[in-house]
């Protein structure tokens, strides 16, 4: 059954997938919530945005309240990786080349998006792009993993995806990072190390995970074909046209930019009192 949110008449299309190594993954953040914003509003179609970035390990609120950050952050810089944090809950992630980004962005509505309708909407998508191959994708916590939660995307107990949510003025956001291709375990092995420079074995507040790399796997492992970023937008794009949608590619307007500017620069000051000259 496939949910509601997923049958629009039209989606708005904004694919940010291919701008290569220079595209700041600050500037995802604050585009998902300028279009939130313009989506809430009923300016803007509901918006599909796909986004990759090069080498950024994302933190969430909790990961920059880590003791001894900085030398997790340093570590992570000498591995060739950029951290920055992002302006929602969640907890470290990896991305990369082989890592797609998927933004579903709706209007609430007068009912309201309950959370879970939200994830189930995408676990729905993700289930329907890759319904050619014949696997279970199964929405559970996948303990081990990083940043783990209760809608962790896995097959056969490998976890490859996670998905989050953002609301801001009456639009949500559910956000997605797709494994699609390179290894898994090495992903978790980078956060594994990460906490345990940032950590150093102190007892916090909070309960950071302990990562077991072999949990984790992209989708090119787990099915055994070779998966591309590219191979799965065409996927997608096939898979709203079956649903009767219509794909409208886009860019943000004139308005939609000047917001854009101040949420951007929002994040920028965000990143710099929580991780001071790390943040550059």
């Amino acid at each position: 059954m496939t949910s509601e949110l997923l049958i629009q008449p039209q989606w708005r299309l904004i694919d940010q997938s291919s701008l290569g190594p220079q595209f700041d993954a600050l500037q995802s953040f604050a585009i998902d919530d300028t279009l939130c914003t313009s989506v809430g509003k009923k300016e803007s179609l509901p918006t599909i945005r796909s986004w990759v970035h090069h080498q950024t390990i994302v933190l969430g609120i909790q990961d920059a309240r880590l003791p001894y950050l900085e030398q997790g952050v340093s570590f992570l810089r000498e591995q060739g990786f950029r951290a920055i944090v992002r302006n929602s809950g969640g907890l470290a992630v990896v991305l990369d080349e082989g890592v797609l980004n998927l933004s579903l962005i709706f209007p609430d509505t007068d009912k309201g998006i309950n959370i879970d309708r939200g994830y189930d909407a995408m676990w729905m998508l993700i289930k329907e792009v890759f319904q050619s191959y014949d696997v279970k994708i199964e929405a559970k916590e996948i303990v081990g993993s990083y940043c783990p939660g209760s809608y962790d995307l896995s097959i056969q107990n490998k976890k490859f995806a996670g998905i989050s949510q953002r609301r801001v003025r009456g639009g949500v956001a559910v956000q997605i990072y797709l494994c699609v291709s390179g290894s898994g375990a090495k992903r978790a092995q980078l956060i594994k190390e990460f906490y345990s420079l940032a950590l150093q074995g102190e007892q916090t507040k909070f309960t950071y995970p302990t990562i077991v790399p072999e949990t984790m796997a992209s989708l090119t492992e787990l099915v055994g074909d070779d998966i591309t970023v590219a191979s799965v937008m065409l996927s997608l794009y096939q898979t709203l046209q079956k649903f009767g949608s219509s794909l409208t590619p886009s860019a943000l307007n004139e308005q939609e930019g000047l917001l854009f500017n101040q949420n951007l620069q929002r994040m920028y000051d965000r990143n710099e009192k929580a991780l001071g000259e790390f943040y550059k």
